[in-house]
């Protein structure tokens, strides 16, 4: 009898064991049943729209049947492409991802259509991604990055219940507030005469200048991604410089990087914050174009939330603090399975 119920004890925590494991290296690349498996994981996703049916861009990278995250780029109107690092530290962990570029984006289809370039549109062109792709509050993870950041709050708040987790990576959850933090502590850094002529040029709507962007190269460097603009990786270039599309960025957000000033500029979600009730991870760095303390803030005002500081990270903390960001992105995943696990295990 006690063999017997020792054999049961230990085939119990066995299962228990197994349900937190993750996948082996086989299962984790085994494309099989997958649809997507012939096109090496992509897929064009119909989205019907206001303005008509058009398709949009997506890559899976794994199998976790526990941890499927969906990314969402900044911009608006850059590309998945920045995030082809995570290549570099989601697969060793076991984590499924996938790659999306939203409407408009690169990679998928690009209407030219002010009709399409509201929140609310955006949010639902996620939901219907989502359900494409079977994500459910079982392994659903939604991490947006700046802009990505901001949609993934929206989404959070329309829909909770299809989130296993969520991160808000560099985005602050007001746009007065960012505005603010730029007019007061980042616009001063520049040089007095280069932010003068870039306030000339911008009254004049001249951002076609070759000398806009050359005026805010130092703040480029200083803040989006810290190192020479000459040595800034190459998915980087492609994503934020060569395959942006300006009709989407410069009405939504403005023409550069230096505050907010397009369709977006009142948009505030901070009282809201209480309202995510799922497990949130907010990163922020010193030496991002958003207020660092806002985002340590947002962390404490969400019910589930935890603030990841990258010391040494600029906006894109996920290249110039990688070690920080990476560790800390993974930990948080795998807590929240690790908790899903036990709690499965209980019922």
């Amino acid at each position: 009898m006690r063999t017997f119920l020792f054999s049961m004890l230990l085939g119990l925590f066995a299962t228990t064991a197994s349900a937190a494991d993750p996948p082996t290296l086989h299962q984790y690349f085994d494309a099989t049943g997958h649809a997507d498996a012939w096109q090496g994981g992509v897929r064009m996703i119909p989205i019907h729209t206001p303005a008509g049916d058009f398709r949009v861009w997506t890559k899976r990278v794994g199998n976790n049947p526990r941890i499927k995250v969906l990314l969402l780029h900044g911009g608006p109107g850059a590309t998945h492409e920045p995030f082809e690092v995570f290549d570099s530290f989601l697969p060793s962990d076991g984590v499924e991802y996938y790659y999306y570029d939203q409407l408009g984006s690169y990679y998928s289809d690009q209407p030219d259509d002010p009709r399409l370039l509201t929140i609310d549109r955006f949010v639902d062109e996620v939901e219907q991604v989502r359900q494409a792709l079977h994500l459910d509050e079982s392994n659903f993870y939604l991490l947006g990055h700046s802009w990505g950041g901001m949609l993934a709050m929206e989404y959070a708040l329309k829909y909770p219940q299809h989130l296993k987790g969520l991160v808000i990576s560099n985005m602050v959850s007001s746009i007065p507030a960012y505005n603010k933090y730029a007019s007061e502590v980042l616009m001063p850094e520049l040089d007095p005469a280069a932010l003068a002529e870039l306030k000339r040029l911008d009254a004049a709507k001249d951002y076609a200048n070759p000398r806009f962007d050359a005026l805010l190269q130092p703040h480029y460097e200083h803040h989006i991604l810290r190192r020479p603009m000459a040595e800034w990786p190459e998915p980087v270039l492609r994503g934020f410089q060569r395959h942006i599309n300006k009709k989407v960025y410069v009405p939504m957000q403005g023409p550069s990087e230096l505050g907010a000033s397009g369709l977006l500029v009142n948009w505030d979600r901070t009282s809201d914050l209480a309202k995510i009730p799922v497990p949130t991870l907010v990163i922020g760095a010193r030496y991002d174009t958003m207020d660092p303390k806002f985002m340590e803030m947002m962390s404490k005002r969400l019910p589930k939330g935890e603030y990841l500081y990258c010391p040494n990270g600029s906006h894109m903390a996920y290249y110039d603090d990688q070690q920080v960001y990476f560790a800390g992105l993974l930990r948080f995943l795998h807590r929240v399975d690790d908790a899903g696990a036990r709690t499965a295990s209980t019922h």
